[in-house]
């Protein structure tokens, strides 16, 4: 026999399971595990899912809840591959280790919808579904565009709202895939289609049933989002169920979770339509009936105060002929005042006669003639003998008037009319050539002999 190691803690079964299973759900909080699913259950009313998912090498039972399979679009099967979202776990009752599943999608579509959310980043910085560049959807439209399968049950869903709530719209539908390849060039056509159409629809109705997230990937297209976000006509978008959600959910107008709530989102209820009628037609006919009959009592009013036209012409044939007198006596006193002031002026204008001013103007004319005559002679006698007493005091100190008298002023030529005059006879040289002035006259003569300087 083996002896027992003896440990310092002995566990008992649920308290080893449960560290173990604190030890799992702390290491591994969230994890995705893509595998296969094998021997699916749904025991009980309770609606829980139990399943393994396995691989070639090994596998892991797991648990579903029901307030989290409600919102799996399609429900699992026996060797369907796909990938969960879950945290791993224990489960004590049995030790046996499991994942606590939270959601579940086909094994591909992980990378759908991670295609999706870029893509879906991508538009949004370009501004396609900025809430500004939405357009409102016309209250009463005439002719609506739908965008579909002819096959399909959405088309027929969407014409049957549209015939038993408002049969007189028009509805066109422009057939196009809506899966596969070919969707997305044929839904772009159908678009081209409707807008250079000659009936040219008020709205447009995109719409398909519900699907995977790999049956919806038309409506996830860049090209279908950017042709969508040009197109002229406002365009509705009710693609899948109402958890699906596109592209094409957010470039649209308007967004609808399903096609019947689209034609319902289009077209008013015709009883409603009919009841509104009904109530803005009583009232407008009440408010005419009013002003008919409050206008009915202007008129016996008006009717009451008017008179005859005779006794109408009467009276003003009697005021006529009031202001008649009126304005003959007052045109009489009007010419009395103006002649009255005629003949006022007149006298004034006698009294200030052009002749007798310019008689008076001609007398003051003469007499400032003979002032000016006599001022000007006496101011040249006076300018006269000014100058006379000037020439002779100039007479008196003018070299010219020593000439006069037989003296000379003798110069060293240097090209002026005087030269430079010579005042020292030891100035001169002998031999140069100098000039004497007369009162009238030069006399051109050379030295020919300088007296010598004595010292005293």
């Amino acid at each position: 026999m083996y002896e027992l190691e003896r440990a310092r803690h002995v566990y008992s079964v649920s308290e080893l399971t449960g560290a173990v299973r604190h030890l799992i759900e702390q290491g591994f909080p969230l994890t995705l595990v893509e595998g296969e699913v094998s021997d699916f259950r749904m025991p009980g009313r309770a609606g829980h899912w139990y399943f393994t998912l396995k691989d070639g090498q090994a596998q892991i039972r797991c648990a579903m809840f029901a307030n989290r399979n409600r919102f799996v679009r399609r429900p699992l099967r026996d060797g369907a591959l796909v990938v969960v979202r879950c945290r791993l776990s224990l489960y004590e009752a049995r030790g046996e280790f499991q994942a606590i599943v939270d959601a579940v999608e086909p094994a591909g579509e992980g990378e759908l919808r991670a295609a999706f959310e870029r893509l879906k980043i991508e538009l949004e910085r370009e501004g396609l579904f900025a809430a500004d560049r939405k357009r409102a959807l016309p209250a009463f439209p005439r002719h609506v565009g739908i965008l579909s399968s002819l096959s399909g049950a959405a088309l027929q869903d969407v014409l049957a709202v549209l015939r038993r709530r408002f049969p007189c719209v028009r509805a066109t539908c422009y057939a196009a895939a809506v899966q596969g390849v070919e969707a997305v060039p044929q839904i772009i056509a159908a678009i081209d289609h409707a807008e250079t159409s000659r009936s040219r629809p008020d709205v447009l109705l995109l719409t398909r049933g519900g699907g995977s997230l790999e049956d919806l990937m038309a409506f996830n297209s860049a090209a279908l989002a950017r042709r969508m976000a040009q197109c002229s006509i406002p365009i509705i978008s009710a693609v899948g169920h109402e958890t699906d959600v596109t592209i094409a959910d957010f470039v649209a107008d308007r967004r609808a979770p399903t096609p019947s709530a689209a034609a319902e989102m289009l077209t008013p209820e015709r009883t409603e339509l009919i009841l509104r009628v009904r109530r803005r037609t009583d009232s407008l006919t009440g408010q005419v009936l009013d002003r008919v009959h409050s206008e009915g009592r202007v008129f016996d009013a008006t009717r009451r105060r008017l008179t005859h036209p005779a006794r109408s012409l009467e009276q003003r044939m009697q005021r006529a002929d009031e202001l008649r007198v009126r304005l003959v006596r007052s045109i009489s006193r009007r010419t009395d005042v103006c002649g009255a002031r005629l003949d006022a002026a007149r006298r004034l204008l006698e009294r200030a006669s052009p002749d007798v001013l310019i008689e008076r103007a001609a007398d003051r004319a003469a007499r400032a003639r003979e002032e000016l005559g006599a001022a000007v002679q006496r101011r040249l006698n006076a300018s006269q003998a000014a100058i006379a007493g000037l020439r002779r005091a100039l007479l008196a100190v003018s070299p010219l008037a020593t000439l006069d008298r037989g003296f000379a002023i003798v110069s060293r030529p240097d090209g002026t009319r005087w030269g430079k005059v010579i005042t020292d006879a030891g100035d001169a040289r002998a031999g140069e050539a100098i000039q004497a002035h007369l009162a009238s006259g030069t006399i051109d003569a050379t030295v020919t002999a300088v007296p010598t300087r004595t010292n005293t």
